[in-house]
C-alpha cells in the first residue's frame, strides 16, 4: 500500500476501531498506572496500540511504527529511513482518566522528517480530523462507527482579536509569557491534539507549548494543521521536524513550539 489516500483511509479506519475499544472502556471505568517516566497509562491505551499496530502490520508492513507504548517497554525502531509512523494511541490520558471527553487517537505518516498524513479522532466527541493528500477534512462519527458527514476544514483569516488554546494538564509559565506578549486576550484550556486541530478549522488562532511533548503527541495533528493551510514552528521559526535526536532531550521528544493558523502575516 504506497497510494496516500489509501494510507489515509487506513489511518482514519484503524483509529476508529482504536476509539471504539477506548470508549468501552472509558464507559466501564479503567484502571490506571503509573509508568517509569510518571506518566499515567490504562488498558485503553494497550488495547488501542495494539489494535493500531496489528492494523499497520497488515497493511504497511514494511513501515517502521514508533509507538508510545512500545517505546515506553524499549522497543524503538530504526527510523533512520526516513520514512515512518507515529501512533499515540490515546493522547489526553489524563483527561480520560479525569472523564474529560478531549482524549485523542493519533497516527502520523513522516516523511523526511515532515507529517504529511495525519488523523486525530475524538471518539466521545463523535469527531474526527485528517490531513494530507491535498485535503484537510473534520468527519462526524456516528454510535456505529459509521462516518455520516465530511466537512472540508482551513484555518481562519488573520483575526482582529486572536484567541489561543493552551493544554488543561501542562500549562507553564512559558506558555502564560508568551500569550502575554503577543497581547492575546481570550484563552481556552483544551487537552490532547485537539488544540492543533481546532486552530485548523479556524475556532481559534495559536497553540504554543513551552511545556514538554513528544513526537507522537504532535505529528498528526501537525500533519492536519500543515493541511490546513497553517504551520508549526520552534522558538527559531523553524519548522517542527519528526525523527529527531536533540542534545539534552530524550530521543523523540519535541522542543518548544508555537502552531499557527494566519496569526501572523506571511510574506
Amino acid at each position: 500500500m504506497h497510494d496516500k489516500t489509501d494510507i489515509l483511509r487506513l489511518f482514519e479506519e484503524s483509529a476508529i476501531a482504536a476509539g471504539r475499544v477506548i470508549l468501552d472502556i472509558y464507559r466501564a471505568g479503567a484502571k490506571v498506572r503509573i509508568k517509569g517516566d510518571k506518566s499515567p497509562v490504562t488498558e485503553a491505551d494497550e488495547a488501542a496500540e495494539r489494535l493500531i499496530l496489528e492494523a499497520l502490520a497488515r497493511d504497511l508492513p514494511d513501515v517502521p511504527v514508533v509507538a508510545e507504548e512500545e517505546v515506553a517497554a524499549g522497543r524503538i525502531p530504526d527510523v533512520s529511513g526516513g520514512r515512518f509512523i507515529l501512533v499515540d494511541p490515546l493522547d489526553g490520558t489524563r483527561e480520560f482518566i479525569g472523564g474529560h471527553d478531549d482524549f485523542t487517537v493519533n497516527i502520523a505518516l513522516i516523511e523526511n522528517g515532515t507529517p504529511t498524513l495525519g488523523v486525530v479522532h475524538a471518539p466521545a466527541l463523535s469527531t474526527l480530523y485528517l490531513g494530507g493528500a491535498g485535503k484537510a477534512e473534520k468527519l462526524v462519527i456516528d454510535d456505529l462507527d459509521r462516518v455520516t458527514a465530511r466537512y472540508p476544514i482551513a484555518v481562519r483569516q488573520k483575526h482582529a482579536s486572536p484567541s489561543a488554546l493552551v493544554s488543561r494538564s501542562h500549562n507553564c509559565d512559558a506558555t502564560d509569557a508568551y500569550i502575554k506578549k503577543a497581547e492575546i486576550l481570550e484563552r481556552k484550556a483544551v487537552g490532547s491534539s485537539l488544540k492543533f486541530c481546532l486552530v485548523a478549522e479556524g475556532v481559534a488562532d495559536v497553540y504554543p507549548r513551552f511545556s514538554p511533548t513528544m513526537e507522537w503527541d504532535t505529528a498528526a495533528g501537525d500533519a492536519v494543521l500543515r493541511a490546513a493551510g497553517g504551520m508549526v514552528t520552534t522558538e527559531d521559526g523553524a519548522p517542527l521536524t519528526y525523527g529527531k535526536r536533540i542534545p539534552g532531550l530524550r530521543v523523540f521528544e519535541n522542543p518548544a513550539f508555537v502552531a499557527t493558523g494566519r496569526l501572523r502575516e506571511r510574506g
